[in-house]
């Protein structure tokens, strides 16, 4: 299961049932779940955790050190990735950093497109789409469900909740709250994202409440504070809602307005 001209490090630990295709190079500190098939010319360093059934195309950098000139070679720096990933071409993935927790972490099911960059101490959840080319910096935390278009660069240290949808070339440099869509450089809210929630099975009445959400953010006329105000209101008819609430009034950056 492993090409002859793959270079696996000893101290490696790689499941029995893992493909590791020609010339590809797994360096210490490196473990593989069972059914991931990793193709060619492919680098992962560690430490760095690999859960089982993910498919990591050819020529992708994984676990290499972050690039923060802050960082020093130290042993708080770990990649963890969850299961049933799929990891496109050139993707390229850093270790977290002691300032940042320690570790860059990709939870389950993500589909993760050619050339997507993804920094040191990011922490991405489950069932999201990163279109091609699609630039996480340091710090950044994206929900699950998210869809982010291709060419979107994220600031570092901004939040993309979830459901949320960002069209081909934003730029996000404030948290994106739950359900939104967002556009333009720089990322400005654009509506509801209702098609991404029909399409994962929120009800009509669960949309209802959430296009009132919205006017009350974005189109009433309330400055945040009494945007919030009126969001707790209604939010114990609805736990979207009362996602939504408690993402914005945690806010640190502000939210894209």
């Amino acid at each position: 299961m492993i090409d002859p001209t793959a270079i696996v490090h000893p101290d490696a630990s790689i499941d029995s049932n893992v493909i590791i295709g020609p010339y590809t190079v797994i360096k210490k500190d490196v473990s593989i779940g069972s059914g991931t098939e990793i193709g060619s010319h492919v680098v992962i360093s560690g430490p760095t955790k690999i859960g089982s059934h993910n498919k990591i195309f050819n020529f992708c950098s994984i676990g290499e050190d972050p690039q923060d000139k802050k960082y020093k070679d130290d042993s708080n720096s770990y990649l963890e990735i969850g299961s049933g990933n799929t990891i496109r071409e050139y993707v390229s993935i850093n270790r977290g950093t002691s300032n940042g927790g320690g570790k860059t972490s990709i939870g389950s099911n993500n589909w993760i497109m050619a050339y997507v960059h993804i920094a040191h101490d990011c922490c991405i959840g489950n069932n999201s789409t990163f279109a091609n080319n699609t630039t996480l910096a340091g710090h950044v935390s994206i929900g699950d469900f998210v869809i982010l278009g291709g060419f979107t660069g994220v600031h570092q240290f901004c939040r993309v909740g979830n459901y949320s949808f960002s069209a081909i070339s934003s730029v996000i440099v404030k948290d994106v709250p739950p359900y939104i869509l967002v556009s333009g450089n720089t990322a400005k809210p654009s509506g509801l994202n209702r098609e991404g929630l029909k399409r994962n099975g929120f009800n009509s009445d669960d949309i209802n409440l959430l296009k009132k959400a919205y006017r009350i953010i974005y189109r009433d006329g309330y400055i945040l504070a009494e945007a919030l105000e009126e969001l707790l209101k209604i939010s114990k008819d609805s736990k979207e809602v009362e996602l939504l609430y408690s993402f914005i009034s945690s806010s640190e950056r502000g939210i894209v307005r």
